[in-house]
């Protein structure tokens, strides 16, 4: 058995570069050849769909162009994770969309787009907004991570100005949770199973992200964060992910979902060696895959 890493073609961060590096010593470790590779065009429509990875089983997938991973899986490869589900976690609305009514969430409202040159914003979505999630008013672009493009609106006069900002672009209001405010708890969930958890703080920002300035710490993974954390992973399919929860008043509400959560500081704080249990769970897959095919 043998695979590959796919990583964004202009990827250059040695914070971003510990993810598959750890992955593949942690692969080659349980005797499967695993190499980094650049996402430079590994597969192409030629009488049907072809892949230039002869030779390779599966694929971890860490970046998040759909087109590159459709055709990946069209050509038979085994995604880790699938394309569905690194497309579901990629636009944050998707993401709602799917998990509503499957485990608690702030209130939600997608923002409509627009595609005219100097329209101004539509006073009536804004209401909208004000009325059913009052202020202040959390605004995201639906396409965004590591705490980018994620906004703060304290008044009708704020939001506004946001929301023109962001009209041609996908994005949504959400209600803040202020019992949440610069806080969170990350949970790994790797083959469907949470396994740690790590509370996240911000003195300065209402956003906990260690990338802009958050600072971890390991937590205890209690029952109700382990059963929403398991619930979106089961519903979105996910392989491994990253469930963001928020501390909302009568109990966690979940904030985001990221398929390619970035794991290092995770390790660190907790103990637990993720990209092992990963690399156990993609083995473990690929092997009842091989036995049920050949079955």
């Amino acid at each position: 058995m043998k695979g590959f890493i796919l990583v964004n073609a202009y990827t250059q961060s040695e914070h971003e570069l510990n993810q598959p590096r750890r992955l593949c010593k942690e692969l080659g470790g349980l005797g499967v050849p695993c190499e980094i590779v650049r996402n430079e065009a590994p597969a192409c429509i030629a009488e049907g769909v072809r892949h230039f990875g002869e030779g390779y089983d599966f694929c971890v997938y860490l970046d998040k162009d759909k087109y590159a991973s459709r055709l990946l899986e069209k050509a038979g490869m085994r995604l880790f994770n699938r394309a569905d589900a690194v497309e579901a976690c990629d636009d944050k609305m998707r993401t709602h969309i799917a998990l509503a009514g499957k485990v608690p969430m702030p209130e939600t409202l997608a923002a409509p787009l627009c595609y005219t040159d100097g329209v101004p914003v539509s006073e009536a979505v804004l209401a909208r907004a004000e009325a059913l999630l009052g202020y202040p008013v959390v605004v995201k672009e639906c396409y965004g991570s590591l705490g980018k493009g994620v906004y703060l609106a304290r008044s009708r006069a704020e939001l506004r100005e946001i929301a023109a900002e962001l009209q041609k672009r996908p994005h949504l209001f959400q209600r803040f949770v202020g019992e949440s405010a610069g806080r969170d708890l990350r949970v790994i969930a790797i083959g469907g199973k949470a396994v740690a958890a790590m509370h996240r703080t911000s003195q300065g920002d209402f956003r906990s992200n260690a990338e802009l300035g958050g600072r971890g710490e390991a937590a205890p993974l209690d029952a109700s964060a382990k059963d929403i954390a398991e619930r979106a992973a089961a519903a979105l399919r996910l392989d491994y992910c990253g469930v963001d929860l928020l501390y909302g008043r009568e109990g966690y509400l979940l904030c985001e979902v990221n398929s390619n959560a970035f794991f290092g500081t995770f390790e660190r704080v907790t103990g637990v060696n993720v990209a092992r249990l990963y690399a156990e769970h993609i083995l473990r897959t690929m092997r009842e895959r091989t036995s049920g095919a050949s079955a």
